[in-house]
């Protein structure tokens, strides 16, 4: 038994030298930030203790800080609203989600293996690995993880400020000159442990026009609303 954890405390350790660029410490800490709450028991203080929550909570109030700071000295002519929509861009949950896979964080993740599908748990897991290196390491490891690892290498920063990410706005807007009624119906919702999967179903002038579902029922809305448009773009052109 001490052999096993002994080779696999050395797995994880050369894993994470391979990902962050240096040694960690502190191995309890990168084990908790890949601790999925599907794995942790029962009841949401158990869940909060035993999971990789609190340590998402810390990795996303840096990589907010860091990123706006990155994003204020990237473009110094640009007024608050764009560099508030380019940060949301970046830290979104789709697009985290796409760089955590991109790393290999969802080989990493410990969750359960009964089906828990959730779009979001590796972009969150990329939040509390921030954390981790943060308590493990100190400000600066944490930063330069975030500037060198996750913006240098995963984020084009000139095609995220051309990529369109909110389209029920686009949608609305469209609608409105077309004097069209757009509704967002709850068509299904289903559970697993503590969270909601919702299926959305966009409607126009009461027809249905597209579904999509996510345990978020704004970005349910939002993945339904970019199906939509998608088709109304290839109608209108």
């Amino acid at each position: 038994m001490f052999r096993h954890l002994l080779s696999s405390d050395k797995k994880l350790s050369d894993s994470l030298k391979n990902l962050l660029g240096f040694n960690a410490r502190n191995l309890a800490l990168y084990q908790m930030a890949f601790r999925h709450k599907s794995m942790a028991r029962n009841g949401t203080e158990e869940t909060t203790k035993t999971s990789n929550e609190r340590l998402e909570f810390l990795g996303d109030a840096l990589l907010n800080a860091i990123v706006a700071e990155h994003l204020f000295r990237r473009f110094p002519y640009k007024d608050e609203g764009f560099l508030t929509k380019m940060r949301s861009k970046v830290v979104s949950r789709n697009h985290l989600n796409g760089i955590a896979m991109k790393m290999g964080l969802q080989d990493m993740l410990n969750k359960d293996s009964g089906g828990y599908s959730g779009s979001s748990i590796y972009g969150n897991a990329l939040e509390a690995l921030i954390g981790a290196i943060y308590l493990d390491r100190g400000y600066l490891k944490s930063k330069k993880f975030i500037l060198d690892r996750v913006l240098g290498l995963y984020v084009d920063m000139d095609e995220l400020e051309n990529t369109e990410t909110d389209f029920k706005s686009k949608l609305i807007e469209w609608a409105q000159k077309e004097k069209k009624s757009v509704e967002f119906r709850v068509m299904e919702e289903a559970r697993y442990a503590d969270d909601k999967t919702f299926l959305i179903g966009l409607f126009i002038d009461h027809e249905l026009k597209a579904e999509a579902s996510h345990y978020s029922k704004k970005k349910a809305e939002q993945m339904a609303s970019e199906k939509a448009w998608e088709s109304i773009n290839v109608i209108t052109h």
